[in-house]
């Protein structure tokens, strides 16, 4: 009776202490910590001294007008001969297959505009205009939002294409003005109570380190058109790179003789310079690839600082308020190991800094498997640079089989064109996604060695993993046995040599030996499909952000998207931004005619090299001279991959050779 009573009571303590308000861990946490430091839903609402959507119905207008402004600006001079004269109503924000001077500008241009879109993702106001939108319209304001934000940053980017002086001022209005306004914002509201109280301010980060540069960027282009005025008239845009390019592949070099044997330092340095992409002299990187890599780093941020506040936060939360009630539900149901199962929650102080200590593993593990493939990520966007400069200069020089796995007419098409518009936003997606599937797969596996190795050596408990392998050992035994007994007799007694030459032998023994082992060959091969599946999904997992890699056989590389669109970008990025071909033409601009004055100007190059003369300004070049030209532009032809397919056509117009067609005699 007296055990049934005590039973009862502790039945009635063990209950009360449950039904309490104590139960529930925010109210019990509020004289130990306070709640703004913890829970994002007592953040007090905050308005910035200049709100979101002020901001933006001041700031959109003046983009407009800015963009009309510009256009006007650059077309003033066709105005007055006829109307446009053909040319396109909107200022192109960037010429891509050139090699521009300004590839910083615009990476941040395209960071600032990336990193908006994974604001807007979040947020519940998408378009700052519209405030408290219902969850069933969210999602099409999100799309006009899409939408939006690249026209509001284009006169950002345009500002600096038109390269002239009222451009590069305006630019610098406003940048000024976007990053004083995020900035300010950013100071007076610093939390938030959207997923964490400081995710707001660390998600703008990239926009506002991007803006920063473009404050920096657009006055120093002000000063340089004041300083180098007569000197930028007269130059053509990519002209100094192409020509440096030219000049490095024609350079003579003298090659080192490298001995034959190779130290394993200097293997292991050659194999971490193969992930560092250091620069090159006479080789630019284009500037989709630069773009690709910059919005990339910039996802794995915003990806990375998503899983971080998602997961952390909440998980010390849980480790914070976990009680000894709690823990007796995790001693009986054999989560936490105890050595009286029974105890009362007032004895539970040993197992409840068990579980406390769990959490704080559990933590570890996600912040280790979080940084690791952060790094994995980076180091893999790394050697994507170096493949993309080895497959463009192979591919430059001719050699196409050095980069794909057949022959491949290097030249534009309709999918190649998709693939090549593409190409920059694949990247950034399959980082993100890449990321993603990594931190799931180091998680797990991180989880799984830690509290099945680690954690059961340092308490001793909990040893299932170990006692399944003591228990195991016979079967472990024998197949070691048999994989190293099939090693030593095909080395010494089913291989014979003869010379040079290696021959089988004893093949009565051998046909003996594969029959009686072929059932532990089949559990062998279990554990060998077993790691198959393990090393192919961490393989991918980690190389998924790199197009320049198919994840497929080479059979079917055709049906992965991230190669495939790869693949058409080098195709046209070869075909059209060939910088030999590009540095021939600049060469044949630069040709002087009589009087010591040039046969083009560069004013006349626009969407391509034009190499024939307006017929006004014809000026009448001697034979020599013009046969030399025609010479020189028949061996480019001849010589450049992307130009066999359309040969003998382009050398069979007149007009191709740089003299005008003459007309029929009668």
């Amino acid at each position: 009776m007296v055990n049934e009573s005590s039973l009862a009571a502790h039945g009635s303590l063990a209950y009360d202490d449950f039904a309490s308000s104590d139960w529930y861990m925010y109210e019990s946490m509020e004289p130990e910590m306070p709640q703004d430091d913890k829970f994002p839903s007592v953040i007090p609402a905050c308005d910035p001294t200049i709100p979101n959507h002020l901001y933006h119905t001041c700031m959109a207008p003046i983009s407009l007008a800015v963009l009309i402004v510009l256009s006007l600006l650059v077309k003033r001079k066709s105005l007055y001969k006829c109307c446009w004269n053909g040319a396109p109503g909107l200022l192109s924000p960037v010429n891509f297959l050139e090699a521009e001077g300004h590839q910083g500008l615009v990476a941040a241009v395209f960071g600032i505009l990336f990193s908006s879109v994974c604001v807007l993702v979040l947020d519940t106001d998408p378009l700052p205009f519209i405030a408290s939108s219902s969850p069933r319209s969210r999602e099409y304001w999100k799309i006009m939002a899409l939408l939006y934000y690249p026209a509001f940053y284009y006169p950002l980017i345009a500002c600096a294409t038109i390269r002239h002086r009222a451009g590069y001022f305006v630019g610098c209005l406003l940048s000024w003005c976007h990053c004083v306004v995020h900035i300010w914002q950013k100071v007076d509201c610093p939390q938030s109570s959207k997923i964490y109280r400081y995710y707001s301010l660390l998600s703008y980060v990239p926009i506002i380190l991007c803006l920063i540069v473009l404050s920096i960027w657009y006055p120093v282009l002000l000063v340089r058109s004041f300083t180098q005025e007569k000197q930028t008239a007269r130059e053509v845009v990519g002209n100094g790179y192409y020509n440096e390019y030219l000049k490095t592949i024609l350079a003579k070099r003298t090659h080192k003789r490298s001995s034959r044997k190779v130290s394993l330092l200097s293997r292991a340095q050659m194999y971490l310079r193969s992930y560092i992409y250091t620069p090159q002299e006479g080789f630019q990187v284009p500037l989709k690839l630069v773009l690709s890599v910059t919005t990339a780093v910039i996802a794995v941020y915003q990806m990375a600082l998503l899983l971080l506040v998602i997961f952390v936060p909440n998980i010390q939360i849980v480790r914070a308020g976990m009680t000894k009630e709690i823990t007796v539900l995790l001693v009986q149901f054999g989560v936490v190991p105890s050595e009286n199962p029974g105890s009362v929650p007032g004895d539970m102080e040993r197992e409840l800094n068990t579980v406390r200590h769990y959490l704080w593993s559990l933590e570890v593990c996600y912040v280790c498997s979080l940084v690791l493939s952060c790094l994995l990520t980076f180091s893999m966007l790394m050697r994507s640079l170096v493949m993309h400069r080895a497959n463009l200069k192979a591919l430059y020089r001719g050699a196409v089989l050095d980069v794909f796995c057949r022959a491949q007419m290097l030249c534009p098409s309709q999918q190649a064109l998709v693939c090549w518009m593409s190409f920059a936003s694949f990247q950034t997606a399959f980082a993100c996604l890449g990321l993603l599937t990594q931190q799931v797969i180091f998680f797990v596996c991180t989880v799984g060695f830690t509290f099945l190795v680690v954690i059961p050596l340092q308490s001793g408990t909990n040893m299932h993993l170990f006692k399944i392998l003591e228990n195991m050992w016979p079967f472990w035994l024998t197949l070691v046995l048999a994989v190293v007994m099939q090693n030593l007799l095909a080395h010494f007694y089913f291989l014979e040599k003869h010379h040079l030459q290696k021959e089988l032998t004893n093949r009565r023994a051998l046909c003996i030996v594969t029959y009686l082992l072929f059932p532990i060959n089949v559990l062998v091969g279990v554990l060998a499909g077993v790691w198959r599946m393990f090393i192919s999904a961490l393989y991918n997992a980690v190389h998924f952000c790199q197009l320049d890699l198919s994840l497929l056989n080479r059979g079917v590389e055709a049906f992965d998207p991230g190669y495939r669109t790869y693949c058409h970008y080098l195709k046209i990025e070869v075909s059209q931004s060939h910088p030999v071909m590009k540095a021939f033409c600049f060469l044949l601009l630069q040709v002087p005619g009589p009087e010591g004055q040039t046969g083009l100007k560069p004013t006349d190059v626009e969407e391509g090299i034009q190499l024939m003369q307006p017929v006004k300004g014809l000026l009448k070049a001697s034979k020599s001279k013009q046969t030399r030209a025609r010479w020189g532009l028949a061996y480019t032809l001849l010589n450049n991959p992307s130009l066999l397919a359309c040969r003998k056509t382009v050398l069979s117009d007149p007009t191709a050779n740089g003299t005008q067609a003459r007309p029929a005699k009668p």
